[in-house]
């Protein structure tokens, strides 16, 4: 029977162990400051964060725990982006469940997910870039959400 408990709690702490080496990578990868990582790890489940990587505004984070979130340059949209790169209504996130996806929404500048132009909506994966004109955003997932998490 102890042999069992060992074996469970080694078990148990590989996982711990695993969880904790991924969070360090994802967090080298994305050069999140202690203050982004702690924002991170602190999101509830299906709540998601938007952290401004590259462009104007560096460095700042957006909440996502909507079921949508506007993101453009009209002054009453969700998600504020200052910048002539940016529509009006440019760009919709919306939440199903844990599920957070983007939806262009008839841009002139377009959306893009890791590089690529995106056509209807895609599903959105922890640590993907989303660009909106100039703003490059890493997505972040609350890590109750993630896959292998309990």
């Amino acid at each position: 029977m102890s042999e069992k408990r060992n074996k469970d709690t080694e078990v148990r702490a590989t996982e711990q162990f695993r969880e904790d080496l991924n969070a360090m990578i994802r967090a080298q990868v994305t050069d999140l400051t202690v203050d982004e990582l702690e924002a991170v790890q602190s999101l509830p489940s299906g709540a998601a964060l938007l952290v401004v990587r590259r462009g104007p505004d560096l460095g700042a984070r957006f909440l996502l725990d909507q079921d949508s979130t506007v993101a453009g340059r009209h002054p009453a949209a969700d998600i504020f982006l200052d910048d002539v790169t940016v529509s009006r209504k440019h760009a919709e996130f919306k939440r199903r469940g844990t599920v957070f996806s983007v939806l262009d929404r008839g841009s002139l500048n377009g959306t893009y997910c890791n590089g690529e132009r995106i056509d209807g909506e895609v599903v959105l994966e922890d640590g993907v870039e989303v660009q909106v004109g100039k703003f490059r955003f890493t997505f972040f997932a609350s890590r109750f959400d993630l896959p292998g998490s309990f």
